[in-house]
């Protein structure tokens, strides 16, 4: 099978490579902007009929899209999450290919939810910020297509390559910091929110299996549960050995929460886990950490509004504009794709700071 892999050098993309080289079957040709793809092409401003001819040329049976950016205005979001899809859903109606598209969506096409509740396909998307918008206009431009496609909506990625701006690699290099330093106490903010994380590896698994299934539609791609930052938090400092005392910021002004406990590893370790605030880096300022009592790493303010943030799905102030709960059904993987997460959120963590300890 070949297979044309867009966005090969990206967080997801390179997992994806991965999975994909590991198939003996899979002929697997990389297309993107870096000078080590294999074939360079802007999809933002590369135009449809070039796009085509090269589709001719290669004759792909699936084409998978992990391209996209998570940062910038409005109209760089568009440009990178919507166009670039509308390029390549216009190149494969023209080109006499017949690839199946296999299109990366995320969780934030669906806004906030009910806290306590799980997120199903059929769920009105109502996306609470420019890039869950332009994702979500980049999946109606899938589903339209008329095309042999399926959009796989991923939730929160974790694991080894975790971004250093994204809330869990935020609070790694906290804590690296504060263990370099010997700092005996780390405040951190912005830990309220409970999202469904869902290991890097896993979600290459479920990139893998769309392209070999005949599913089309939406799939979600998560751990079925979502958990707090704050348990993450906890878990991540016992992993790292770290001693000293975690407290948390967030509460009315003035106020500190004591220390944060760590929760038994059974409360992770369960396949069906989730993670914090989203992958992307539009949501790189959700996480506030002060080592000590003194150095302030400056972030979004959230805590101003945590007191009420639990009681609605109100997305406001969270960055990735998913409110305070997120959490997947992942039925429809399990029955069309034959997916299940394998990678617990313990085993994500350990990856996590097993690459800022590198850092020490």
């Amino acid at each position: 099978m070949r297979v044309l892999l867009i966005g090969a050098n990206g967080y997801l993309g390179r997992f994806v490579a991965d999975r994909l080289l590991a198939d003996p079957a899979v002929q697997l040709t990389a297309l993107g902007r870096g000078d080590d793809a294999d074939v360079r092409f802007d999809l933002a401003s590369g135009s449809p009929g070039a796009l085509t001819r090269f589709l001719d040329a290669v004759h792909p049976g699936v084409v998978i899209n992990c391209a996209g950016t998570t940062r910038g205005g409005a109209r760089e979001l568009t440009r990178h999450n919507t166009v670039a899809v509308a390029t390549v859903c216009e190149a494969l109606r023209r080109s006499g290919c017949g690839a199946r598209l296999v299109q990366i969506g995320c969780a934030a096409e669906y806004g906030p939810s009910q806290p306590g509740s799980s997120t199903a396909e059929d769920a009105v998307p109502r996306p609470g910020g420019p890039y869950g918008v332009s994702k979500l206009a980049a999946t109606e431009l899938v589903l339209g297509s008329g095309l042999d496609a399926v959009v796989l909506r991923v939730f929160s990625p974790a694991g080894p390559g975790t971004p250093a701006g994204s809330p869990l690699g935020r609070l790694a290099e906290a804590m690296r910091r504060a263990m370099q330093t010997g700092d005996g106490e780390l405040k951190l903010g912005g830990l309220g929110a409970q999202r469904d994380f869902i290991d890097v590896r896993d979600v290459a698994r479920a990139v893998h299996a769309a392209s070999l299934s005949a599913a089309q539609g939406v799939i979600n791609i998560g751990s079925g549960r979502a958990v707090r930052l704050r348990d993450a938090a906890a878990v991540l400092a016992r992993v790292a050995g770290y001693g000293g005392a975690l407290h948390e910021l967030d509460g009315p002004p003035g106020a500190l929460r004591p220390s944060i406990g760590h929760p038994r590893s059974e409360t992770l370790a369960h396949p069906r886990t989730a993670d914090a605030l989203v992958h992307r880096t539009d949501s790189d300022h959700a996480l506030h950490a002060v080592p000590g009592a003194h150095q302030s790493h400056s972030a979004h303010p959230l805590q101003a509004s945590h007191a009420s943030a639990h009681s609605g799905p109100a997305a406001y102030p969270y960055p990735d504009g998913c409110g305070s709960w997120q959490q997947a059904d992942v039925r429809t993987a399990r029955d069309r794709l034959g997916w299940r997460p394998r990678i617990n959120l313990e085993e994500s963590l350990a990856d996590i700071w097993m690459e800022a300890a590198c850092r020490i």
